[in-house]
């Protein structure tokens, strides 16, 4: 009793060492909004994986210049008990107040006039007109750019919905293109914090339209661009309710694996666990299988700049035909997924299709198999192995038998003959070769037109 007890508590020590050794939470730091880091940080907190201390004191950190005031005193206050609060934290504030006053104060004209029946049964979809409109009425481009600023001070200090009122509302008149392009960052980040999975994908939908242009005036920036959507995008990866099938086709998009491959090869562990955990929900589908391909290509691809378990178990799997590193880093896997932030929640969606992945190739390769052996691999004991594998059998309708008394599973695959062989190859042959001849007689066909 007391020797499985140690060891359970050895297998928590060795999964809390993966976890940290392959936890991306510094990487990621760069490329999110400070408030959307400190969920992440939270999330760290609770998973007991570092000292708390150094925990509290990275977060206060990141937002001790932001306009958070109350809540940084609060970090400050935790960081260092009995000791008398800065009078910096009241200044700070006060200075806060003072700001907003100001702007508030400066619009009181724009919103009257915004509100008036004659200017809201006039707004177009023409923002030109809405601008003249405005100016006929003393509103000028700085007094809706303030609208802006106010929105943005009020997103600083944490007052979200009213940011969002008004960023919402500067986007409909502004004629700005690059603050409208900051606000619409603005809004995707208020969309996260309250995840709202409609409202968070019509942003990001927003953004893209905006930086996926071919006019687009910086192609460094649109990359840097496109880097910050992949990383903010993941926060959807929590959401039961969203379909991930949509932000996976993304991620496999040309310019968008252009991105990961050439700035951020870590969200190859995203782009990987959400394939794999989707799997479960319909084995043998064609669009499984294609982006499983695709996985596979760019796991191989980016060997030298990027593994973790997550991508090693697909290496190990598909690339190596490795059985065995395969079981040693899906047990890995388990430990790095459970610890992430993103992916904590489909860590056993995860392990489930994985597990099936295995049989199947497995099976595939194997005529005859020992139940206990295939088990090991599965990380599953000889009696959980096998229930698993007669429910392969029969979801999977292998043509197999289990014999019981020697504990193995017989695999009838049917033999193809040689020349039934040569006859399919011939067919792919004939049909490729087709292709090609068709292509070129519609290129010669259009030189000629």
């Amino acid at each position: 009793m007391a020797e499985a007890s140690g060891n359970k508590t050895q297998k928590a020590v060795e999964a809390a060492e993966i976890a940290r050794k392959y936890d991306l939470t510094e990487t990621m730091i760069p490329f999110l909004d400070r408030h959307l880091i400190f969920h992440l940080i939270d999330f760290l907190s609770s998973k007991g994986l570092y000292n708390e201390h150094n925990l509290l004191e990275l977060k206060y950190n990141l937002l001790k210049d932001t306009n958070m005031v109350d809540y940084v005193q609060d970090l400050w206050k935790q960081l260092n008990p009995g000791k008398e609060v800065s009078k910096e934290f009241a200044e700070k504030r006060e200075v806060l107040l003072e700001q907003m006053a100001k702007l508030e104060a400066r619009l009181e004209k724009f919103f009257k006039v915004l509100e008036s029946p004659e200017v809201q049964d006039n707004l177009k979809q023409d923002k030109v007109q809405n601008l003249r409109m405005f100016e006929s009425h003393n509103i000028t481009a700085e007094d809706i750019n303030n609208l802006y600023y106010l929105g943005q001070l009020k997103f600083s200090t944490g007052e979200y919905r009213s940011a969002s009122e008004m960023l919402d509302q500067f986007r409909i008149i502004s004629t700005d293109n690059q603050l409208i392009q900051s606000a619409t960052w603005g809004k995707f980040a208020i969309e996260i914090i309250g995840m709202n999975v409609d409202a968070v994908t019509e942003e990001m939908q927003k953004l893209r339209d905006i930086i996926d242009q071919r006019t687009f005036s910086d192609p460094l920036n649109q990359l840097h661009n496109r880097t910050w959507i992949i990383h903010w995008s993941l926060f959807l990866f929590i959401s039961k309710d969203f379909n991930k099938e949509s932000l996976i086709d993304l991620f496999f998009s040309p310019s968008y694996i252009a991105t990961i491959q050439a700035s951020c090869p870590w969200i190859i562990r995203y782009l990987a666990a959400a394939v794999i955990s989707l799997n479960n929900k319909g084995r043998n589908v064609v669009s499984f299988q294609r982006r499983l391909k695709d996985l596979v290509r760019v796991v191989g691809q980016e060997l030298y700049e990027y593994q973790d378990p997550v991508t090693d178990f697909i290496r190990a799997l598909y690339i190596d035909f490795d059985f065995s590193e395969a079981q040693n880093k899906l047990s890995e896997a388990e430990a790095v997924l459970s610890n992430d932030f993103f992916l904590n929640g489909i860590t056993s969606d995860f392990l489930e299709s994985a597990r099936h992945l295995v049989s199947e190739l497995y099976c595939r390769i194997h005529q005859r198999i020992d139940v206990t052996q295939l088990s090991t691999r599965l990380n599953l004991n000889t009696e959980q192995g096998e229930k698993w594998i007669a429910n392969l059998i029969k979801d999977t309708k292998m043509d197999a038998k289990i014999d019981e008394s020697n504990g193995t599973v017989i695999m009838n695959h049917p033999i193809n003959s040689v020349y039934q062989e040569v006859i399919d190859k011939t067919k792919g042959i004939t049909f490729r070769s087709n292709q090609a001849l068709a292509q070129a007689l519609n290129k010669n066909e259009s030189v000629v037109a």
